[in-house]
């Protein structure tokens, strides 16, 4: 056709949550190459298996779309691609006081290799400044910054429903790499709007702006939401510690329009992949800006599981089931869950504890033993701790203790 619009062509480089449910979500609007270092994941995804459980990305790959296709190639990934897409982790290094950004490099370096002129789009969690400095460093990659929010579980369903798109650019004194910039960040707004829900697509905000601004939208972001989990788990400290009803309290408190009914369910802690690595990143970029809230909120989380933890000894179990090491339904990930903290307290006090997990492969977790047999753990414990109560869970109820008082993350 004489006015058809050329195609888009991305890269991913990473399939995990961020990843895969980009590389979903623009297979939709492109052609889609998902590169990664695991050759059981790319067999997965080009079988029509996710490799990660979520919902909406398991029916995607189920359909086996022709325009998605995953590789182990890195320059089979890069060739002819008008984008190629970072999205893979970095985790926060706390003998650095910082994220390790070495997977993105190594990206940016195999893009440097092959020669490819796409633009690059960093997806991964950055310290503020990582963009101005990583384009300096790599002048010859025109380089964006588009920050993901995004559930663990709900990853893809985030994308298609997005609250809101944000590409950053970095500063540049080329107008002609300006221009290129400003015009690539627009097209990839444009591909992740076209991408998500009809309705979606009508309302969703794009924001585009430096990339430094953007960096700290991620952070603080996601340090606000470890607020609010803080702040309604210390009223829940307070209330079980006078014996008060702490439903009721956070009932009355939510009922402000200007608090909201939502995102305020107790549990242990905060946890999760993003939100205890966001909030000691953005920690360390204030540097010596002045600040007590985000210290507070990063050392909350600590005295919160210290309570948990201490609650459970008061009641002197003889063991202590632990039911499931993800950190919300409907995720596998046991990345940084807040249950761990307090398998670790527990464990340093020489408390005996079985875990459940059934989508733990190995016999024992940090040296506690695992089961996967749901019957036989009920029956060989005495109390079992539980992030978030489950139905399967409401025979032995007198034997669970939970914070959670509406059975929802």
């Amino acid at each position: 056709m004489e006015n058809a619009q050329p195609t888009l062509r991305f890269a991913i480089a990473g399939t995990g949550y961020v990843g895969l449910s980009l590389a979903c979500l623009l297979a939709s609007v492109g052609d889609v190459r998902a590169l990664d270092v695991v050759p059981e994941k790319v067999e997965k995804i080009n079988s029509g298996i996710s490799p990660i459980a979520d919902t909406e990305i398991e029916k995607v790959l189920a359909s086996r779309p022709a325009t998605l296709q995953a590789t182990l190639d890195a320059n089979y990934a890069f060739e002819n691609r008008g984008f190629i897409v970072i999205a893979t982790p970095t985790n926060y290094d706390p003998g650095r006081n910082t994220f390790d950004t070495s997977s993105i490099e190594t990206v940016l370096d195999e893009v440097k290799t092959s020669g490819s002129t796409a633009t690059v789009v960093i997806k991964s969690t950055i310290p503020v400044g990582y963009t101005e400095r990583i384009s300096q460093q790599y002048s010859e990659l025109d380089i964006l910054f588009s920050p993901e929010f995004l559930r663990e579980g709900h990853a893809l369903a985030d994308n298609l429903r997005p609250s809101r798109i944000v590409v950053g650019v970095p500063s540049t004194e080329d107008a002609d790499k300006r221009a290129r910039l400003d015009k690539a960040a627009h097209v990839f707004a444009e591909a992740l709007k076209a991408g998500a829900s009809a309705e979606a697509r009508d309302t969703v905000p794009v924001l585009t702006m430096g990339a430094t601004e953007a960096e700290a939208i991620k952070l603080f972001s996601n340090t606000y939401l470890a607020l609010r989990v803080s702040y309604f788990n210390e009223l829940d400290t307070y209330a079980e510690s006078n014996g008060l009803d702490s439903s009721q309290i956070i009932e009355g408190v939510s009922l402000d329009p200007r608090i909201g009914n939502f995102y305020n369910n107790p549990s242990f802690g905060y946890g999760g992949y993003c939100l205890p690595k966001d909030s000691m990143q953005l920690l360390a970029n204030y540097g010596d800006v002045p600040q007590n809230l985000i210290r507070a909120i990063v050392d909350s989380n600590d005295t919160r599981k210290d309570f948990i933890a201490s609650e459970v000894l008061d009641k002197r179990p003889r063991r202590v089931g632990i039911y499931r090491l993800v950190m919300k339904s409907g995720s596998d990930n046991f990345r940084e869950s807040s249950i761990q903290g307090v398998i670790a307290r527990l464990k340093a006090k020489g408390q005996d504890m079985l875990i459940y997990e059934p989508r733990c492969q190995a016999d024992t977790f940090e040296g506690v033993p695992v089961t996967s047999d749901l019957a036989a753990f009920k029956d060989s414990v005495d109390l079992i701790l539980a992030n978030r109560m489950a139905d399967e869970l409401l025979d032995v109820r007198d034997k669970v203790f939970t914070r959670d008082l509406w059975k929802r993350d």
